[in-house]
């Protein structure tokens, strides 16, 4: 649908917080905990902490829980009974306040579930999703989402963008049905005049390198071990980029039980070692310079060749959260930059 730009104060998206209560709807949301800010449940848009540049998780939890089960089974007498389980149990969300960026992500985790063999936990976890992102009105030195196709203020992914204009005061782009739905009957949407600005509330964010090139300069370097051995001298392999990044999507299949038990999902990270170990004691990927070359060919090659979309949306999270300050933006760019 065409986007429909309205303006909405505070107390309108109070009562809007009350009205998805009322209707049994899960809220997501930024929420600080000690000195932390991390999505989690909210009942109240009081909860909701909306000053940070970014969470220290992303929100990819919300539709890719870290531990998820896949089905639950009974053996008994040699014969195995499957239980699937109930995607109509799957609660309806409303995830708040995702910065432009994470809302974005959304893309590629759709692109790898949905690619060759459509995963339906996943999908039916975004069906029942709606998102309302939040601009962004600063950066940081580790964002560079406009390097990478998005924006402080874009709306991809988003069924409702909300960009602050005022103090208390919104200016809500409604870009779905689902934002539509979200939004309901509530009269407190007004019409947004034309003279409302919404860049100048934007925080401005240049672009650090063209992202058309990394591709290329990947392909010419992929040989170049002294190149990736330089590049990951620092790596402890700890995978904390991967667990904190919104569109890192490894997992591993994991049984607990004897003969009743679960099927698990958890998140894994081609950074480890033991990834890629196979059974005969082979690793394709034995040091962790040829992982950390995977982690970025795979994101800026290898997905927007299969999957027409790239792996990466510019949040900053990996950058944040590495222990030994390895900052992606920096390498990118280099790789852009290394001579042939």
């Amino acid at each position: 649908m065409e986007s429909d730009k309205k303006l909405i104060g505070r107390s309108e998206l109070e009562k809007l917080f009350s009205q998805w209560q009322s209707q049994g709807t899960r809220i997501l949301a930024p929420k600080k905990n000690n000195d932390t800010i991390d999505f989690a449940l909210v009942t109240t848009l009081a909860e909701v902490s909306l000053d940070q540049v970014q969470t220290v998780q992303s929100a990819k939890t919300s539709v890719f829980p870290r531990v998820e089960e896949l089905f639950s089974f009974t053996s008994r007498d040699g014969r195995v009974v499957i239980r699937e389980r109930d995607r109509n149990a799957l609660p309806a969300t409303v995830l708040f306040g995702v910065r432009p960026c994470d809302a974005a992500a959304f893309a590629a985790l759709k692109a790898i579930f949905t690619w060759d063999s459509p995963d339906d936990l996943f999908s039916a976890r975004m069906e029942k999703m709606t998102v309302i992102a939040v601009s962004c009105a600063r950066a940081d030195a580790y964002c560079f989402c406009t390097s990478v196709g998005g924006g402080p203020g874009a709306t991809a992914g988003s069924d409702m963008l909300l960009t602050e204009t005022g103090p208390g005061e919104y200016l809500a782009e409604i870009v779905s049905e689902k934002g539509l739905m979200a939004v309901g009957e509530t009269s407190g949407l007004r019409p947004c005049p034309a003279n409302v600005n919404k860049e100048a509330h934007l925080a401005k964010l240049e672009p650090a390198f063209a992202r058309e090139k990394v591709a290329p300069a990947l392909a010419r370097l992929f040989d170049d071990a002294a190149f990736w051995a330089e590049q990951s001298l620092r790596c402890l392999g700890c995978g904390a980029c991967a667990y904190v990044c919104p569109t890192c999507a490894c997992f591993d299949i994991q049984d607990e039980g004897g003969g009743s038990g679960q099927r698990l999902r958890c998140w894994d990270s081609c950074g480890f070692g033991l990834f890629t170990l196979h059974t005969s004691g082979h690793n394709p990927r034995p040091v962790q310079s040829q992982r950390w070359r995977q982690r970025l060919m795979h994101k800026f090659a290898y997905m927007p060749e299969r999957q027409q979309v790239l792996g990466c949306v510019g949040c900053g999270r990996c950058s944040r959260a590495c222990p030994v300050d390895m900052n992606i933006l920096e390498h990118v760019r280099s790789i852009t930059e290394a001579k042939p």
